[in-house]
């Protein structure tokens, strides 16, 4: 097929990051152009790959927010801390060669601005890539708002407007006056509701998660491609540090706590962990590049690491206790370690959920986290009959190389059109 410019476009944290970039320098492997935009802090991720990358503004302050976690705020919060990035995509895509074939690889949040590079640059194609599948709206089971589930026998009329309501609550409120705005210069009509308008803008759609963690529904958009998890890690292949590896040599293996390197807020998660693993008297390791969030005297059967490459972690892991975020849920299924995810916001809920489903792990809303209530869900975890048989079938459903090639192809056969 004939080389494209794929202009890839993602926001967030490095959860985010990763599954982009591994699509780019797969897309780059097969001999097209492409190009790199993100918030400006994930340049030393990006730049040793030799991608060209356009950082975008980023205000850090966002990850102090309070409701940065809430259950139905933290939309707000994401969607305002990222329209300065987001404005960056229509002159960036305005000032290519009208003459050449581009395709936008985008986050679902970019494809407002996506959709107006359609007037400054006819012909674009646009991808949207889902991360989670909480991203892709659907009115069947899991239903989750938050932490809040919609009981099955709840009719799907009664779902539809259960997610109209949603939309007009909290969703439109925030969003709609910003994308009617950036699209009235452009001489194009309103947008009545955003859920309604914003799965009709690709092209193309692809999951980056597969249809054994979530299977496709009717009301998803079309045409959609189901991808794998293309799990990445641009320090993957690192060797452990000495004093981790002679930490996880001195003894059983440890439990492992994370809240997400996003997470600035997370002392108390911190607190209760190390108390309920001295409860249970099992040793562990606190992941986060926050080292004030982290009990000052550990002792020594516990650790604090900044940063470790979970790929080389998990399997010498107990169990693994953390957000939901995606990418961590998928390295955890990956290396068949139990988990327990503590969600707080976003999709989290929802992946958590996937993960009991699997029967491999277990989920407590953070919102109900303390000392007892983690002790007793990590017991009843590592108790569960036949948890390794699962973890281990899982496990072998990972194909080799990150599957990204199916959504590659159909990236290739997009930007053809």
């Amino acid at each position: 097929m004939e080389p494209q410019h794929y202009v890839v476009v993602t926001i967030g944290s490095a959860g985010d990051l990763f599954p982009f970039l591994a699509l780019a320098l797969a897309l780059r492997a097969r001999g097209h152009r492409v190009s790199f935009l993100a918030p400006e802090q994930h340049g030393p991720w990006v730049r040793p790959t030799g991608l060209p990358f356009t950082g975008l503004p980023a205000d850090e302050s966002v990850l102090r927010d309070p409701d940065l976690w809430h259950p139905t705020r933290g939309f707000g919060v994401v969607w305002r801390a990222t329209r300065p990035a987001m404005a960056r995509i229509v002159p960036f895509v305005a000032a290519l060669p009208q003459h050449e074939s581009c395709v936008l690889l985008v986050h679902p949040l970019a494809l407002p601005e996506a959709d107006l590079c359609r007037v400054v640059h006819p012909g674009v194609r646009i991808a949207a890539a889902y991360l989670a599948p909480a991203n892709l709206m659907t009115v069947h089971d899991p239903l989750l708002v938050g932490p809040w589930r919609v009981p099955a026998w709840v009719p799907l009329s009664a779902r539809r407007a259960f997610w109209r309501w949603v939309g007009r609550r909290f969703i439109d409120p925030v969003a709609l006056a910003d994308v009617n705005a950036a699209r009235t210069p452009h001489g194009l009509a309103p947008v009545p509701s955003l859920m309604d308008w914003i799965a009709s803008v690709p092209d193309l759609s692809v999951t980056l998660f597969p249809a054994w963690f979530a299977p496709t529904q009717p009301d998803w958009p079309q045409p959609l491609v189901r991808g794998d998890f293309p799990l990445f890690d641009p320090n993957g292949d690192a060797s452990l540090a000495p004093g981790l590896t002679a930490f996880l040599q001195a003894g059983a293996p440890p439990l492992v706590f994370t809240h997400g390197t996003g997470n600035t807020q997370a002392a108390a998660y911190f607190r209760d962990a190390a108390a309920a693993a001295t409860r249970l008297g099992r040793r562990a390791i606190f992941l986060t590049p926050h080292r004030e969030q982290v009990p000052a005297d550990l002792p020594p059967s516990m650790l604090w690491q900044d940063y470790v490459p979970l790929r080389a972690l998990l399997p010498q892991a107990a169990a693994l206790v953390h957000h939901g975020g995606i990418g961590t849920t998928a390295e955890a299924l990956r290396a068949g370690t139990p988990q327990l995810v503590v969600p707080l916001a976003h999709d989290q809920f929802d992946n958590g959920a996937r993960v009991t489903a699997l029967g491999v792990g277990a989920s407590l809303p953070a919102g109900r986290l303390n000392e007892r209530r983690l002790v007793r869900a990590l017991d009843g975890l590592l108790a569960a009959p036949g948890l390794a048989a699962r973890t281990r079938a899982v496990a072998a459903r990972f194909p080799p190389g990150g599957g990204i090639d199916k959504v590659c192809d159909a990236l290739s056969r997009s930007g053809q059109e």
